[in-house]
């Protein structure tokens, strides 16, 4: 089975994914979170920094492309071509209200044709590696069998598959039937993405799917950081290694942005990680309020260690 880190916009930065490769390591590729191209093919100075390779090293790393534009995927993925990668990844599964109005994300599944269109343009445009990662559709899971026609159209790097509708959102239960349909019908490899939270999830996953082939995680593995160590490990080793990575974090953004952007940016940065990382903890919500208010980073740091000291690690919690 192959692992990756989902993509995750403001979590699973440049400075996340190094941290958690030094710590854990286990992923076989690491997604950035999407790109939003424009008509230059230049990046802005923010997702520069995160595909820079030197901020990249020693990992598998594939740029996401949020668009509906054929010319402006294109454009970007030359680019990152030239800056060394060899695969990109297009975001047909953001379900946020400000993308999809745009008809992006998973918006752009509510048209598909403009989607067979834009993947002619981008697959003939383009000599690299190309993923996409997608839902069902917009309101009903039978639009998927439309949009299957499609994909099967492309010699894709594999066809990474969240099995929700956009209206879901996250809420409800992965479609696993609907899932269980495209995985056999798919003529490119497929990804499992959806509600992996534990190492029991990853098990039944495997087992419900024979011949899967990747896994890709997002919340879990930001809720707890060691989920594909789980089950191998006593409370006490988790708790020590989840601390190991808070720090090593918590150390690689004060490095990052305290001198350029200050204090408040690297407590915004990780409190971030903490409205994940909480799950993790049995009864964290009191300590939890305590994090989340902390306006300086001695009070962040006391609240962190309180945490620590006073709150059980569930593994795969």
């Amino acid at each position: 089975m192959n692992y990756y880190l989902a993509p995750m916009e403001g979590i699973t930065g440049f400075v996340f994914r190094q941290a958690y490769h030094d710590c854990f390591g286990g992923m076989d590729k690491y997604f950035t979170p999407f790109l939003s191209p424009n008509q230059t093919g230049k990046l802005g100075p923010r997702e520069g920094r995160d595909v820079a390779p030197e901020n990249n090293r020693g990992m598998y790393v594939v740029p996401q492309i949020l668009t509906n534009s054929a010319a402006d995927f294109i454009r970007t993925a030359k680019t990152l071509k030239a800056m060394g990668y060899g695969e990109v990844n297009l975001n047909l599964g953001c379900p946020s209200g400000t993308v999809v109005s745009k008809k992006r994300g998973a918006g752009f599944l509510a048209f598909p044709q403009d989607v067979d269109a834009c993947l002619y343009e981008i697959f003939a445009g383009l000599d690299m590696k190309i993923s996409v990662k997608t839902r069902l559709g917009v309101r009903d899971p039978e639009e998927f069998c439309r949009l299957l026609e499609i994909y099967n159209r492309y010699n894709m790097e594999e066809l990474i598959i969240h099995p929700r509708v956009r209206e879901d959102y996250y809420k409800n239960r992965p479609r696993m039937d609907a899932f269980w349909r495209a995985f056999q019908e798919s003529k490119n490899p497929v990804c499992y993405n959806g509600d992996i939270f534990s190492g029991e999830d990853l098990e039944k996953t495997a087992g419900r799917f024979p011949g899967l082939e990747a896994v890709m995680m997002g919340r879990g593995i930001a809720a707890y950081p060691g989920l594909l160590r789980d089950g191998r490990e006593t409370p006490a080793a988790v708790k020590e290694h989840l601390r190991q990575f808070h720090d090593c974090l918590y150390e690689a953004n004060r490095r990052v942005y305290l001198k350029e952007a200050g204090p408040k940016v690297v407590l915004f940065k990780m409190k971030e990680v903490w409205c994940y990382m909480l799950y993790a903890f049995k009864d964290g919500e009191k300590p939890g309020k305590k994090i989340k208010k902390a306006q300086r980073l001695e009070e962040y740091e006391a609240a962190v260690t309180a945490i620590f000291r006073e709150r059980e690690v569930i593994p795969g919690g």
